[in-house]
């Protein structure tokens, strides 16, 4: 059976499956769920009688259509019953996936006279005389507000606060398994700018930051650069800047394979929204040769109407020769492909039009711009936002460890130094004698990573005039905010 995408572990289900007890029963499974298109991941036999065999068979498919075809497929073998299906990532999320854990005991009547009532008002009346305290005495030391209003969730759209819950929940799982971060998802029932930048400025006193989510572009712009504005901790958008660190430090790798210098590139990114937009905005600032910004009506370029601050920004700051056609025009001859809008809009014969040792980088998640197979028949090197591809490209790698870092330094704000900083030392994770095309990113399990994103962001911090440095030896330059061309977008 031909499936057009590909199996996943965000599809997977386990089948719990009688077949008869004879000795190619288990085999005939097996080679059916293959030959449906899925991948088999586990099997285990729970059960047993003399004249049937129970197990549980675990596979990844590709869609929900994609697994109700492989039940079928067994369904429909001699002798097999398929007693029941079960979709382990519901299972996942069954009650959400975070909770509260007290750090302190609560054994004693001294325990809660100190913990609360009587003696907790004195650390309030300590924090009244000095607000600064908060940060020592409270949660607010280490504890990030995940904030979404559900505009832009993953690549599925507008589908409001609730639905955006899971996502913001995952968020906070995160923070605290690469960071040690204690984050809370603090999801709006609301999508007006003036609405969103109050509240946030309203509760931000319990929190040491903001990190702001799935907020569709060119609203989040705005959002961002009030709050910025308004509040003394750092407010990080991580879908602009956290994308942006990753793809800039996967570049970094990515050029060193193929013996290329950024500032003599050609770059070609489809989408210019939130992501895309900073990503193009930190590629400028590290001096890349060129960038063609694309999106639904073509390339961005002078002379183009109706943009909006944020495009007009882009039109007037990139694409050199004002190319003005299309994406698959735009990529002919193109050094570097990222893409951070939709599926399937390029075909490897495309990717072969790129420069000799070309690069691309399709992040769309689940499906890609490009397959990554059919890419990798023609570029040197290629990466994914997927986990089950080679070179996934994941904001996991650069969020915990910034936040971590921002917190530890009592930071007020996110700059584009620490952009730069916490990029360089995910790339230097690596180390120059691992790259390869394969491996251009660090594992998101690389237990290295969030202390040496952290300690390049501390540094970041505490010593904003040096120079950007490896990840061994941070000690980053004092630049430009990265949101700045974009700060007057409505």
């Amino acid at each position: 059976m031909a499936i057009s995408r590909l199996p996943s572990a965000g599809f997977s289900i386990t089948m719990r499956i009688a077949v008869p007890a004879d000795a190619s029963s288990i085999g005939r499974l097996t080679t059916a769920a293959g030959e449906a298109g899925a991948i088999v991941t586990a099997l285990d036999v729970v059960d047993s009688d003399p004249a049937h065999v129970i197990v549980d068979l675990t596979c990844d498919t590709a869609d929900a259509g994609h697994a109700d075809q492989v039940v079928q497929a067994l369904t429909a073998l001699d002798g097999v019953d398929v007693r029941k299906v079960s979709d382990r990532t519901f299972l996942l999320h069954l009650g959400g996936k975070i909770e509260v854990n007290s750090k302190v005991a609560l054994r004693t009547r001294d325990d809660l006279s100190r913990a609360y009532t009587p003696g907790v008002a004195r650390v309030c009346q300590a924090i009244a005389e000095n607000p600064a305290d908060a940060r020592r005495l409270t949660i607010k030391r280490n504890t990030v507000a995940v904030v979404s209003d559900g505009s832009a969730v993953l690549g599925l759209g507008n589908l409001g606060p609730a639905a955006s819950l899971p996502v913001m929940e995952g968020k906070a799982a995160l923070f605290k398994r690469f960071g040690g971060v204690d984050a809370w998802p603090v999801v709006l029932d609301t999508q007006d700018t003036d609405e969103i930048v109050s509240i946030v400025k309203a509760i931000a006193p319990a929190y040491g930051g903001i990190n702001l989510e799935d907020i569709a572009a060119p609203r989040c712009f705005e959002i961002e650069a009030r709050l910025r504005e308004a509040l003394d901790i750092p407010v990080f958008h991580d879908d602009q800047h956290g994308t942006a660190i990753c793809v800039l430090a996967a570049l970094t790798n990515a050029l060193r394979v193929v013996g290329k210098q950024l500032s003599d590139v050609r770059v070609v990114v489809s989408g210019a929204g939130a992501a895309g937009t900073a990503i193009m905005k930190l590629l400028l600032r590290q001096g890349v040769g060129d960038i063609i910004a694309c999106d639904r009506q073509g390339a961005l370029h002078r002379g183009l109407t109706g943009l909006n601050p944020a495009w007009q920004w882009l039109a007037e700051h990139t694409n050199k020769e004002n190319y003005s056609g299309d994406l698959r025009g735009a990529v002919k001859g193109a050094d570097v492909f990222i893409g951070v809008s939709a599926p399937n809009l390029l075909t490897g014969e495309d990717i072969a039009t790129m420069a000799e040792d070309s690069i691309v980088f399709a992040l769309a998640n689940p499906d890609p711009e490009v397959d990554p197979r059919e890419a990798r028949k023609h570029a040197a090197v290629v990466a994914t936002g997927r986990s089950d591809q080679p070179n996934q490209i994941n904001n996991v790698l650069a969020f915990p460890g910034v936040f971590r870092g921002m917190l530890d330094a009592h930071a007020e704000e996110f700059t584009e130094e620490m952009a730069l900083a916490a990029a360089q030392a995910i790339a230097d994770v690596v180390g120059e004698d691992k790259i390869n095309p394969t491996v251009i990113v660090p594992s998101v399990f690389d237990a290295r990573v969030a202390p040496a994103v952290a300690a390049a962001v501390r540094a970041a911090a505490q010593n904003p005039d040096a120079t950007p440095a490896p990840a061994a030896d941070p000690g980053p330059a004092d630049l430009p905010e990265i949101a700045a061309g974009a700060s007057a977008t409505p």
